[in-house]
């Protein structure tokens, strides 16, 4: 039986417009909003102190008690600025994705070259943030910086010839993949670190492991056959090969809308 109550969901700190907090000119309010005026606090400095213990510490050791120690200030100070630890994280990913690199617009370039920069630029985000792959898709991910590289992968995947009709399936099919090789390989990055080792020492010690044993053997036929045994050049080579298939598929599909639609205009 329904109780009557209905939640509230939670839609996008993008979404809500928020007063910008009101400078104090004097240390009379509370102790929180007199650290704050000492520490010069402002929304942009305290979004890129989250960034940098995100990076540094991950995502489960983050607190709103952790960034205000920090940063130097009560945790009440903090919340001068946002009004939760969501928010603080939605604007945090949102600061990740500036260093998404995008086409300028009305250049002559190749779409597969345009679109190979911004799966390579995406692919590098997550590996430098992996805590942002564990945000996005819990947040509406929609702030400028996400909202800039959706708009020029949209622009890319258009000039392609695609159908648009088809073009969100083709990003999907594309961002979809590199978000999975991202996160893979920067939780790999990352479990390095944990452990003190280099990815190569890492890999190499692994496989060191598994050497000889029989169910492994093919395997490691498949490595043994790559053009490197450096995994960052590993990696890279199978990301290129990946995208290229990528992009084969969509050109196939473009190629077949064109046939369809000269067939429908030739009836």
């Amino acid at each position: 039986m329904a109780s009557g109550r209905t939640r509230t969901i939670r839609a996008s700190v993008w979404l809500n417009e928020r007063p910008a907090p009101k400078r104090r000119a004097d240390h009379s309010g509370p102790a929180g909003a007199a650290a704050e005026q000492t520490a010069g606090l402002d929304h942009d400095r305290i979004v890129a102190a989250t960034v940098r213990l995100l990076d540094a510490e991950g995502l489960t050791k983050f607190s709103m008690r952790r960034l205000a120690a920090e940063l130097g200030v009560t945790a009440m100070s903090v919340y001068w600025y946002v009004d939760t630890k969501d928010d603080l994280l939605e604007y945090a990913v949102d600061a990740a994705a500036a260093e998404l690199e995008v086409p300028e617009e009305g250049t002559d370039a190749d779409w597969r070259d345009q679109l190979r920069q911004l799966a390579e630029t995406n692919r590098a985000m997550l590996v430098n943030h992996p805590w942002v792959s564990r945000l996005i898709g819990e947040y509406l991910n929609i702030g400028p910086h996400a909202m800039k590289f959706a708009t020029a992968a949209q622009r890319v995947a258009v000039n392609s010839g695609l159908p648009v009709a088809e073009v969100p399936g083709a990003l999907a099919l594309v961002f979809q993949f590199v978000y999975g090789y991202g996160t893979i390989e920067g939780r790999f990055a990352a479990r390095c670190r944990e452990a003190g080792l280099t990815q190569d020492e890492y890999f190499h010690e692994v496989m060191a492991t598994v050497n000889g044993r029989p169910e492994f053997a093919e395997s490691k036929e498949l490595m043994d056959a790559r053009p490197s045994t450096d995994v960052e050049a590993m990696r890279a080579h199978d990301f290129e090969v990946a995208l290229d298939c990528a992009i084969a598929g969509i050109e196939v599909l473009r190629d077949r809308a064109l046939r369809r639609s000269g067939q429908d205009a030739g009836r």
